[in-house]
């Protein structure tokens, strides 16, 4: 059948058989209509009238040949804006009180396609998954004190003191996917979870069956909970310790929701017996506030003068009781996806990614609308991107990322072979405090050129983002990890991403309203402007940079003496975008076909670095790394910890490890010399 999106859009008033210009033909009897009376006098007005208009547009139709015949049949064409021009007018339509008119209506899939249909998108699609969905239980999960028999919710307090308006709070606070039942044991502090803590934890306690209480942060959630299994912990208690959260924030009393799904449909990634927990381990997250009583901790303050949650030492551990009833549920997500489809390069994907789950709170969904009406504004006026912009916003991301997963997967063979690009916008605003910026090694050079390119909304006067390529949580993570598909993400956040507080952004609180964190709409509205930042530069026939500073040299030198692999390799991506290269790099002198195998060689380095196994919630793309003092591949760095509680096993993942790196290395050089070979043979053909 024909598709109802594509049907010319019919006029809405009627046509006349003669013709759309058939009320502009003359009427014999206009005249007739409008005479009062048959007097000679009157009809003598009307006729000198009428030779007076007949004069006038004799005349004025004289002026028109003479005009059309001294001027150029031909109308010059009206050359095209450049990026410059173009940006500037997509900044001028994206305004802060706009994304404040879509705030309470973009929460739901059906509803962003007919807008999307309504902005000028003329192919968009609606899909759907079924998918397994770990959901609150009836009643909230509980913490009960053994030795005196109080019940706690996981926010702190009593469970006989709640009121009606607090189920709903303390349903949110939960761990999808965590086993389901009740567990008694006593509660051990292990910290951070690192391999230190579990260290010293085993060789003083028997671990089995009891229950972790353990602190976001340092560490991918999902490392952390392997680690604890392997041990013998039958339970885990989640919470942020206060010193670590941001400065502003009071979250001594906030539960907070985590998921433990790596990513996609769950239904396809547990075995029968495991009863729809992706995890053997009862995982509950708890406030601070809870934290603090169950460690029988003495920490007071925030900040500088804030003492770190901890049992003092000869304290008596506490004995509790754990209760998680998560329940399953098969339910459908919504994907919806546009296309703006290129012209020069129509099979090369620019991808722009978005979520617009309930509790997400619109912010992400407005600035697409804003970044979709602006872009097909522009196409209105004769502008086409050379390749194609794929603008897509996800389903059940809060809950692992389902909706990016099983739609990356459906279309994977397509992205790994013709996707540029993924521009993330996954939950822009979390905090005021500081723009961070995350891309790949491939993209790092354009997103620096993106900070020069804007000034801060903020009067000009804040630092630019300071930009790396750490691993990202979100809907971004499918496509960095599994595809290698370089990515970029802006994002305001509370605090500065540092090893203390990294994976923090994990824990998923209730989100504020975008009004409530943003009410001026300043940070959603340098966002939203960033984004055609990102696109101009993206959708045109732009080149990668991989330039010397990227993270393959600062992790190469810190685990390699200068290696011959690794020199060969900077040495040839410097080469490959040299002065000899400069027909491919010059803008005057770009050959639309040299920046297409350059971009393709540079855009498949990342490709090379992605390893078959990782440990859990690690990247298996090693150019994206973990926050700390030395940059590192994070497979060497969990390789590195495993080594302090062992010897011949550790040491043998430890060389794995470096065969691995050393691997990805050489075959990314190879993968450099095949584009120099292809460009001098391109070069022979031509002449």
């Amino acid at each position: 059948g024909s598709d109802i999106l594509m049907e010319p859009i019919q006029p809405s008033v009627s046509v006349s058989p003669h013709g759309r210009f058939e009320r502009l033909q003359e009427d014999p009897n206009y005249i007739s209509h409008f005479t009062r009376s048959p007097a000679l006098k009157g009809q003598r007005r009307v006729h000198c009238f009428l030779y007076f208009l007949a004069a006038a547009g004799l005349f004025v139709l004289g002026l028109l040949i003479g005009w059309f015949t001294h001027t150029p049949n031909v109308k010059p064409p009206v050359p095209p804006s450049d990026s410059s021009d173009l940006l500037e007018e997509l900044l001028r339509r994206i305004a802060a009180d706009k994304i404040d008119a879509l705030q309470s209506e973009e929460a739901r899939a059906k509803y962003l396609y007919r807008q999307w249909v309504g902005l000028g998108l003329t192919d968009v699609h609606l899909s759907n998954h079924t998918v397994l969905l770990s959901l609150p239980g009836s009643t909230p999960n509980t913490i009960t004190d053994r030795s005196n028999h109080q019940c706690f919710l996981p926010n702190g307090i009593h469970c006989d003191q709640r009121g009606p308006n607090d189920i709903p709070k303390q349903q949110f606070s939960y761990a999808a996917y965590s086993a389901v039942g009740t567990l008694q044991g006593e509660v051990v502090d292990v910290q951070y979870g690192s391999v230190d803590d579990l260290r010293r934890a085993k060789d003083s306690l028997n671990l089995t069956k009891q229950i972790a209480l353990v602190k976001l942060g340092q560490a991918p959630l999902l490392y952390k909970l392997s680690l604890l299994s392997e041990l013998g912990f039958g339970g885990v208690l989640l919470y942020i310790d206060p010193c670590d959260g941001p400065p502003g924030r009071h979250a001594w009393n906030q539960a907070f929701r985590v998921t433990l799904n790596p990513g996609g449909n769950p239904a396809t990634g547990f075995p029968q017996e495991a009863g729809g927990s992706l995890t053997s381990l009862l995982v509950q997250p708890i406030s601070a506030f809870l934290a603090k009583t169950l460690l029988s901790s003495p920490s007071t303050g925030q900040g500088e003068s804030c003492i770190p949650l901890g049992m003092p030492p000869n304290t008596e551990r506490k004995e509790i009781t754990l209760t998680v009833g998560n329940q399953l549920s098969s339910k459908k997500i919504y994907n919806v996806v546009g296309y703006l489809k290129g012209r020069r390069n129509p099979d090369r994907y620019v991808l722009v990614g978005s979520r617009h789950d309930s509790e997400e709170g619109g912010g992400a969904s407005a600035i697409m609308n804003q970044l979709i009406a602006a872009l097909t504004e522009q196409t209105k006026q004769g502008w086409v991107p050379d390749r194609t912009t794929v603008f897509c916003s996800w389903g059940g991301s809060a809950l692992g990322n389902i909706g990016s997963y099983e739609w990356g997967k459906d279309n994977s063979v397509v992205l790994q072979s013709s996707a540029v690009a993924y521009v993330s916008l996954n939950s822009p605003v979390r905090g005021t405090e500081t723009l961070r910026a995350t891309a790949s090694p491939t993209l790092l050079q354009l997103t620096s050129d993106i900070q020069k390119l804007l000034s801060c909304i903020r009067g000009g006067n804040c630092p630019g983002p300071n930009v790396s390529s750490l691993q990202l949580p979100g809907d971004v993570s499918f496509f960095a990890n599994q595809l290698a598909i370089p990515t970029v993400e802006f994002a305001f956040e509370q605090t500065k991403m540092e090893e203390t507080t990294s994976f923090l952004s994990e824990a998923q609180f209730p989100v504020d309203s975008p009004k409530t964190l943003d009410p001026l709409f300043k940070f959603h509205e340098t966002i939203a402007k960033v984004g055609p930042s990102k696109l101009l530069l993206l959708v045109p026939g732009t080149l990668y940079i991989w330039k010397n500073k990227t993270p393959i040299q600062y992790n190469s030198l810190t685990i390699f003496t200068q290696t011959f692999e690794q020199l060969t390799l900077l040495d040839h991506a410097a080469f490959f975008q040299s002065e000899t290269m400069r027909p491919a790099n010059d803008p005057k002198e770009r050959d639309p076909s040299h920046i297409r195998m350059l971009n393709d060689v540079l855009r498949d380095l990342e490709k090379s670095f992605i390893i078959p196994q990782t440990p859990s919630g690690v990247y298996r793309n090693l150019l994206y790394s973990l926050p700390g003092k030395t940059p590192q591949f994070s497979i060497l760095r969990f390789s590195q910890e495993a080594a302090l509680h062992c010897k011949v096993l550790c040491h043998s993942t430890m060389n794995q490890s470096l065969s691995l790196i050393l691997r990805a290395i050489r075959s990314a050089e190879r993968l450099v010399c095949f584009g120099l070979d292809l460009f001098e043979n391109y070069q022979n053909d031509a002449k």
